[in-house]
């Protein structure tokens, strides 16, 4: 049993999202599903149409799939697809768990 190392960090991290406090997309890690709450991109409103004309708007249920090596772009099935995004814009999406 590893006390104190990744096993712990799961478990809190967990702990924080079933609070139900917002996270942002960028922070969720492959496998992870969380409903869209809001899409806000301060200074690019550009940026916030586009993700919703690409399907994150509110309600939405997204499912990181896979994450580039170096964690940049990573690749999201929303609706019936799947989305590229780099972390910038997947920071303006925000989420919450899943509902069950």
């Amino acid at each position: 049993m590893n006390v104190g190392g990744r096993g712990a960090a799961q478990a809190g991290r967990q702990a924080a999202v079933s609070e139900g406090a917002p996270r942002a997309l960028a922070d969720l890690v492959p496998g992870e599903r969380a409903t869209v709450v809001e899409v806000l991109a301060d200074g690019a409103p550009d940026t916030a149409r586009r993700l919703g004309a690409l399907g994150f708007t509110p309600g939405t249920v997204v499912e990181v799939v896979r994450r580039a090596p170096l964690r940049d772009p990573v690749v999201y099935r929303v609706k019936d697809y799947e989305v590229c995004l780099r972390r910038a814009q997947a920071a303006c999406v925000h989420t919450t768990e899943v509902e069950q």
